[in-house]
């Protein structure tokens, strides 16, 4: 039995674990797979519309998008400006400069949002918003920077690791966890092809451990907010609307749910909001169209002069329109809700929108892989395709509706476009 185990695991762990055709779909496919473990939360909100249709869809066309790219063997142009190549490493230590002194602005005036989400919701947004070039500077220098070592020893890695760690607490600090996600499994990335590769089980295990310790995370700062203060008020709907009948039903599924400890809830929690939303997005759809674009031009239109709705208080809206006729708010009103990325398609364009939104992640993906087929793991390339991937499935959770992020994967994917390549194997 113990050899077969180990046969096994030896077969498992020759999977390349974060090529284009493992990475993203199997976190997709595991973050739904978790979220369902609800412990009666669906039957608390009532979750009606199925979502694997939308989510095997997804999976089916982004799996087309990078079979296409694959067999052609195509990578993004240099759209003329190879010339520019040079200089990508001089701009991003520029645009680090830049989050550093934003960072250092909001520190001194003691913006520090850990300890309570209405302390990060009160952050200077352009501060913010240029703070985040620190964290997005010192990732691509240390990523680059590790991939032209010669050697790699243990305790170069150990260094590297280390200053990661430093610009992940500086950010811890601001309450945000998305920027560390994405540095946390760009630098895995990183360490996979240029330290050691990363078996699928140890990779496994990672992910465990880190969505473990964030699920804990936010869990913790949902017990520590000050609930004297408006934006934290945990009050639910008014429910004398409601017939008895449907009052003591909930009473009852709410009873069912509390009957599971809050912080094992908390383990998937993410998880099981992430699905309820998603099922929330089709049967609004169903009852009243798509939004037809409103999603994904809002995330230009926050950064305009005068008050904006952002897209996820957009989905927030649409998601709280039909739980509050149930007396529950999926999400607390005022604070925002992350749709995943099926849910941010589905809600402006459904299937189709679905359909051609993996298909061109897929695509990305493969231009971008493409490139380190030609140079090899030793290039900018392998730091603009692991920062493409983890973006891509970290957005799975979050939606891709920061104008910041759009940005940021706009600029590695032309810097990784106009760098020259040299034919090299992949790995060197």
């Amino acid at each position: 039995m113990f050899q077969n185990i180990k046969q096994f695991t030896g077969k498992v762990n020759k999977i390349d674990t974060f090529s284009p055709y493992f990475f993203l779909p199997f976190i997709l496919a595991l973050y739904f797979f978790l979220s369902m473990f609800d412990f009666h939360r669906f039957e608390l909100f009532h979750v009606k519309a199925s979502i694997w249709p939308s989510v095997i869809l997804a999976i089916l066309c982004y799996y087309i998008g990078v079979w296409i790219i694959d067999k052609l063997g195509w990578t993004f142009p240099t759209f003329g400006l190879s010339s520019l190549g040079k200089y990508v490493i001089h701009f991003v230590i520029l645009l680090t400069l830049i989050g550093v002194v934003a960072y250092g602005a909001m520190i001194f005036q003691g913006n520090v949002g850990l300890s309570d989400e209405s302390v990060r919701r009160g952050l200077d947004p352009k501060l913010n918003f240029l703070s985040q070039l620190l964290w997005f500077g010192v990732l691509l220098l240390l990523s680059y920077r590790m991939m032209r070592e010669d050697k790699m020893t243990w305790k170069k890695a150990l260094m590297y690791a280390c200053a990661f760690a430093a610009v992940m607490v500086l950010f811890l600090l601001m309450g945000y966890r998305t920027p560390l996600v994405i540095m946390l499994f760009t630098g895995l990335i990183i360490f996979h092809y240029c330290v050691k590769r990363v078996k699928l089980t140890w990779f496994i295990a990672f992910i465990a451990v880190v969505g473990l310790s964030f699920a804990m995370f936010g869990f913790m700062r949902v017990l520590t907010e000050d609930t004297s203060k408006d934006f934290n008020d945990r009050s639910q709907p008014d429910r004398e609307h409601m017939e008895e009948e449907e009052v003591d039903r909930l009473i009852s599924a709410e009873r069912r749910v509390n009957l599971t400890p809050k912080w094992i809830r908390a383990i998937n929690q993410e998880m099981v909001t992430g699905h309820i939303v998603l099922s929330k997005i089709i049967e609004y759809t169903d009852d009243e169209g798509y939004l037809n674009g409103e999603m994904h031009k809002g995330i230009f239109t926050t950064i305009l002069p005068g008050e904006q709705i952002s897209p996820r208080m957009q989905v927030t809206e649409v998601v709280n329109s039909l739980s509050t006729e149930d007396g529950k708010y999926i999400t607390r009103p005022g604070r925002t809700t992350t749709p995943t990325y099926v849910g941010q398609l589905f809600l402006d364009g459904g299937y189709l929108l679905v359909a051609f939104g993996f298909l061109l992640y897929g695509m990305i993906v493969s231009l971008v892989y493409n490139k380190i087929k030609q140079a090899g793991v030793k290039s900018f390339h392998s730091v603009a395709y692991a920062f493409t991937v983890t973006l891509f499935t970290v957005s799975m959770h979050t939606g891709l509706l920061d104008l910041i992020f759009v940005l940021m994967l706009g600029f590695v994917i032309l810097g990784s476009a106009i760098q020259k390549t040299e034919k090299k194997r992949l790995y060197s």
